[in-house]
């Protein structure tokens, strides 16, 4: 099977710390995903998120720096028992932090709908959320 990597760069209006959190916090995770999201935090634990969609263990945690976890996909055309793994990696700058994010090994004839995907269904609810928690904190 073909596979290949997503690159994407995405700016959050947030610390390092808040980005960490919505991605590893099952109750923020659950928030800006608008559905169950059950997260270990520590290597080796699972976590799940999209009540269940997404599956996997997290294999390594730097915290506000790094992310590393298998990924694994529960749709149609993923091939079974193929598990995938994304990378997260935070660093602050003056709009907040610039998170890089890499997932290797998603299969070639899945490719745009994942790299859409991540757009859609991650980044833009998370800055969705972290702009309205600015907004709100404006209003004090």
């Amino acid at each position: 099977m073909k596979t290949m990597e997503i690159n994407q760069k995405v700016q959050f209006s947030a610390t390092p710390e808040e980005v960490y959190n919505a991605i590893m916090d099952s109750a923020l995770h659950s928030e800006f995903t608008q559905s169950e999201s059950i997260i270990g935090d520590k290597p080796g634990e699972s976590y799940s998120s999209y009540d269940g969609y997404i599956q996997g263990h997290i294999m390594e945690l730097v915290p506000f720096k790094r992310i590393m976890k298998t990924w694994i996909a529960h749709e149609e055309g993923w091939p079974e028992d193929h598990v995938s793994e994304v990378k997260f990696e935070f660093f602050p700058n003056d709009n907040g932090t610039e998170m890089q994010f890499t997932h290797y090994g998603v299969p070639a004839e899945k490719f745009e709908s994942i790299r859409d995907g991540w757009k859609q269904y991650y980044w833009e609810p998370m800055k969705d959320m972290f702009d309205k928690k600015l907004s709100a904190q404006a209003e004090f």
